[in-house]
């Protein structure tokens, strides 16, 4: 049946069966934020997946292991390298647990569109990863996040899927953030060889731009920084992109990368040292 849909197709649709045959559930997720990588590219293919496959498998789980380049913090000019494990499980189209997404359902879902929440974790910002620029402005702890989104596929013939989320952070960065984003799989994909790419918009509360990029009377004065209060709106802009490259039936490659323009109140703030925001990420996985 795959190979007969895989000769069939016109271009986008067979890129479509590709994603699902090969990328779908194979996709591992790095580390949270702070990272510019977008919120897609932790679940690229996996809205696609029903759409072309309608009895999508019981267990789908990568494992690995990864290494992720990106800025100490949003705004930060000095940049970190990160290793650590990779995991993507999934329990059908009901339920999933990833490094990237968290731990989440979908509670709505149908060949072309999931809507779901999703218990995350945000890393935080310490003074101590950089007591030069953020001395005086205190720590921003490690703290849960609350997701609710939706994914949304066009059709098979223009798998363009379109994507949103909203995130509220439990104490440590306080208030909250969306993204409004869209992506598909890219012409040159192959049987072995699977690419995503697509832009996005993030968008934050008073509270979160005010905790991450604001300056009160009192960090004024410790940090030497100018008194500085944001104002909600847009946060930031970027674009991501994805491959993934079989080098076996059960192993791959992951790439990931993106840029990100801060906006707004996250760019005017003076604790941003640097607008413009990159990250490269590369792991290794086992697909079962």
């Amino acid at each position: 049946m795959p190979g007969k849909l895989l000769k069939a197709a016109p271009p986008f649709r067979r890129i479509g069966a590709l994603v699902v045959l090969f990328c779908a559930a194979a996709a591992p997720a790095h580390s949270q934020t702070p990272s510019p990588l977008q919120e897609w590219q932790y679940s690229s293919g996996i809205i696609l997946e029903r759409l072309f496959e309608p009895q999508v498998p019981e267990w789908r789980v990568v494992a690995g292991v990864g290494d992720e380049i990106k800025p100490l913090y949003d705004g930060a000019r000095i940049y970190k390298a990160q290793a650590g494990p990779v995991f993507n499980i999934r329990y059908y189209d009901y339920a999933f647990a990833s490094v990237g997404e968290g731990f989440g359902v979908n509670i709505l879902r149908g060949d072309h569109y999931r809507v779901g929440i999703a218990l995350g974790y945000d890393l935080g910002r310490y003074v101590s990863d950089d007591p030069v620029h953020l001395h005086g402005m205190g720590d921003i702890r490690r703290s849960p996040v609350i997701k609710v989104f939706e994914s949304v596929a066009v059709s098979k013939k223009f798998p363009l899927v379109l994507r949103a989320d909203v995130r509220q952070y439990v104490g440590g960065a306080d208030g909250a953030a969306a993204d409004l984003e869209a992506y598909m799989p890219l012409p040159g994909s192959s049987k072995k060889f699977v690419m995503f790419a697509g832009p996005s918009i993030t968008f934050a509360d008073h509270l979160f731009l005010q905790k991450e990029f604001g300056v009160s009377a009192s960090q004024s004065l410790a940090s030497g920084y100018p008194g500085f209060d944001t104002h909600a709106g847009t946060n930031s802009v970027g674009f991501g992109f994805s491959a993934t490259r079989f080098i076996s039936k059960r192993w791959l490659i992951n790439l990931d990368a993106a840029v990100n323009h801060l906006r707004g109140s996250a760019d005017t703030s003076p604790i941003s040292q640097r607008g413009g925001q990159r990250v490269l990420a590369l792991s290794v996985a086992w697909n079962e």
